[in-house]
Parts: structure tokens; sequence; C-alpha cells
């Protein structure tokens, strides 16, 4: 766990999972072709429960730290993020956007503690909001106005079920997101039920063909099994300031998979967004490296 650096096949783990992580979007993208945005998360929660449920322990933690990750990042952050990608923001915007959750992180754990802000972590948080502030500016139809509001509370979400989580350090990730997948399925089942209506559940899962299927099986196997397994096994065999990082790549590899795959239009002023979230995030993550590094503490004695 003292390591700096990855050896060269974890670093090929690390780089599979951000891009399976970033490819999700148009995956979304795509599922949505055909299922409504609640049902469509609904079904992701199931299967990434059934049948591993059946096969993994449930970690050592509280039934209550389950239920409230479970509705959190069901409910709230992929629920959200699929009615945002439902025709108001673009995959590739919406890749960006939801990393926001790295500062309502921040926020909420300092709420929580009473820490006071840095001033980094306010440089940090200008250059993302000026990011967000010039899609909500320059937006060429790509996201509007309630598909950033939208993705905004999913990034809220995701930031509270990082707090409920890191009550937990030392479960298995894997198994906590499987078991609180318990307590996704059931509200995302009745919202879908309330707002999107019978029929168009029943319409929609007739509708569903293989690619739709295979988007669904991506979301559930992929994304969340192979993606928090691996994650896990790599933060458990190096230190978090060697991991984390790399998910910064995920709207890198979200941005492109959209352009490649759905065609999005990458113009000047969409990629100076990005460079400015990006930058943010940088600051966030590197910064107290860095001011080690560069102004170190001397030891005492």
């Amino acid at each position: 766990m003292n390591q700096t650096s990855l050896p060269l096949r974890h670093a090929l783990l690390a780089l599979a999972v951000v891009a399976v992580w970033g490819s999700n979007f148009v995956v979304i993208r795509v599922g949505l072709d055909h299922l409504p945005p609640l049902l469509f998360a609904t079904l992701r929660f199931t299967f990434a429960l059934a049948p591993a449920v059946f096969f993994i322990k449930r970690p050592d933690v509280p039934w209550r730290d389950l239920a409230a990750y479970g509705v959190l990042i069901g409910a709230g952050q992929f629920g959200l993020l699929y009615i945002a990608m439902n025709g108001h923001i673009s995959p590739g915007l919406a890749s960006l956007v939801v990393q926001s959750q790295a500062f309502f992180t921040v926020a909420l754990a300092m709420g929580l503690s009473g820490e006071r802000v840095k001033p980094f972590q306010i440089a940090a948080l200008a250059l993302a909001a000026a990011g967000i502030a010039l899609i909500l500016w320059r937006t060429d139809g790509s996201a509007t106005p309630l598909g950033l509001g939208l993705v905004l509370l999913a990034g809220l979400s995701w930031a509270g079920g990082n707090i409920v989580s890191r009550r937990s350090p030392n479960a298995n990730m894997l198994g906590f997101v499987v078991w609180a997948s318990l307590f996704s399925v059931p509200p995302l089942a009745a919202m879908s039920l309330v707002f999107e209506g019978w029929p168009a559940i029943r319409q929609g899962l007739l509708a569903a063909d293989a690619i739709t299927w295979a988007a669904v099986a991506w979301q559930s196997v992929g994304n969340t099994l192979f993606g928090y397994a691996v994650w896990g096994w790599l933060l458990s065999r190096h230190p978090a300031a060697t991991i984390a990082p790399m998910s910064l790549l995920v709207p890198v590899f979200g941005m492109a998979g959209s352009a490649l795959v759905l065609g999005e239009a990458l113009p000047a002023w969409k990629l100076a967004a990005a460079g400015l979230v990006m930058a943010g995030l940088a600051v966030n993550v590197f910064w107290p490296g860095v001011r080690r590094r560069l102004w170190p503490v001397p030891r005492a004695g």
C-alpha cells in the first residue's frame, strides 16, 4: 500500500474501469431510445442486485447505511441523471457536469465536520463553476437549464452517497453496492409506475431490442459489478491518492465517446467549458500533494 506508481497491469485495469464508466453515458443514451428513464434505472439496479446478491456476502455495515446509499445513488443520482439525459442534456456534457459530486462531497463533509473551506477549494470551485456557467450561457441545445439542474442534483445525490459509504471505509464496496441495490429498486419502480405509467412501461419492454438489453447489461454488469469490483481491488492494494485521480479521465471518455458514437459536436466553447471544469477538479485533487512537495512542513526536533 505504500507504493506511489502503478504496475502496468494495474494501470491498465484502472484505465479499463474509467473507460467503462465514461462510455456508460453513451450507453445510457442508447438505452433511452426504447426505455423510459425511470424504468431503465429500475432494470439497471434490478440486474445489479440479482443474481449477485445470492453469491456476495452482505458487508458488515448497518442496514440504515445500505438503505440510505441505495436511495441516494439509485433514485437520486441515476434516477435524476437518466431523466436529464432523456432529451435535456447530451451524454458528453452529462459526464462532465455530474463530476460536480467532488465539490458537493467536500461541502457536505465540511458541513458535517465544521471544517472551514480552504482557499484552494474555493479556487477549484470557481473554475468548475465558470465552466458550468459557460455551458449554460453558450448552450447549443445539447444542454437545457433543466438538464443542467437535474445533473447537478444527481451530483449532489452522489455526494450524499459518498458521505454514507465513507462511514464504512473497510467494507467491500462491491458487496456494498449490490446489497444497497435492494433499496434502489423499490423507489425507482414506484416512481416509474407513478410518473411514467404502466402503458409506457409495457411499451418500453415490448420495444426493447437486443441493443437495449445489452445497454442494461452494460449498466449492471460492466458499470456496476466489474467497475466497483476492480476499483475496490485496486484501492485495497494502492494508496487512494494514486488511484482516485484516474477518475478524472471519466469525462474525457464520456465526451470522446459521445462525439465518436453519437456525433456530439465539440465546438471550442464546449472544450473550454470542459477545460475549466477539469481544471477545477484537478486543483481539488492534486493541490494538497503539490503544496506538500513545494512547501514541506519541517519535522519537529
